[in-house]
C-alpha cells in the first residue's frame, strides 16, 4: 500500500518556445529547478500559511531533456518535518511529448511519464512567520 503523503503538491505545464535556450528547442535544466521552487512554495504555504525561503538543494538530478512543447508535471512532498525546517523531496516528469516530426502541432501522451528531473532540498519558516502548523 502507497504511503500517504500529507504535504504534497503538483504542477502541471507545457513548456513554451520562450523556455527553450538551446538550439533544437532544448529546455534548459534550470527551468526544472524553478518549477522545483514553485512546487517548494506551494508546500510551504500548505504547512505554514507562509511562503517561507528555501535554503539549499542537497541533491538534483537531470536525467533526460526537455522540449518546448513538451508537457512537464513537477511534483514534491515534505518527508521530513523540523522545528522550523522542512525537507522535501522532488521530482519532474514528461506526460505529454511535442511531435513536431508529424506536425507543428502534434503531440503524444505518454502510457508512462519519463523523469526528466529529481532533487531534494531544505526550506525554512521562521516562527514568527508560521500560522498554521503547529509544532
Amino acid at each position: 500500500m502507497a504511503e500517504e503523503r500529507k504535504y504534497e503538491s503538483l504542477l502541471r505545464m507545457r513548456m513554451s518556445a520562450k523556455d527553450a535556450h538551446y538550439g533544437g528547442e532544448l529546455v534548459d535544466g534550470a527551468h526544472m529547478v524553478h518549477l522545483f521552487g514553485d512546487v517548494a512554495t506551494e508546500l510551504l504555504i500548505q504547512i505554514d500559511g507562509d511562503e517561507g525561503l528555501f535554503c539549499a538543494y542537497d541533491n538534483v538530478e537531470f536525467l533526460a531533456p526537455t522540449y518546448a512543447g513538451d508537457y512537464i508535471e513537477a511534483y514534491g512532498y515534505i518527508d521530513r518535518i523540523g522545528n522550523t525546517s522542512r525537507h522535501m523531496v522532488f521530482e519532474a516528469r514528461k506526460v505529454i511529448v511535442s511531435r513536431k516530426d508529424i506536425s507543428p502541432s502534434a503531440a503524444d501522451v505518454l502510457e508512462e511519464p519519463i523523469i526528466v528531473a529529481r532533487a531534494s532540498g531544505t526550506c525554512v519558516t521562521p516562527k514568527e512567520c508560521k500560522r498554521v502548523f503547529q509544532d
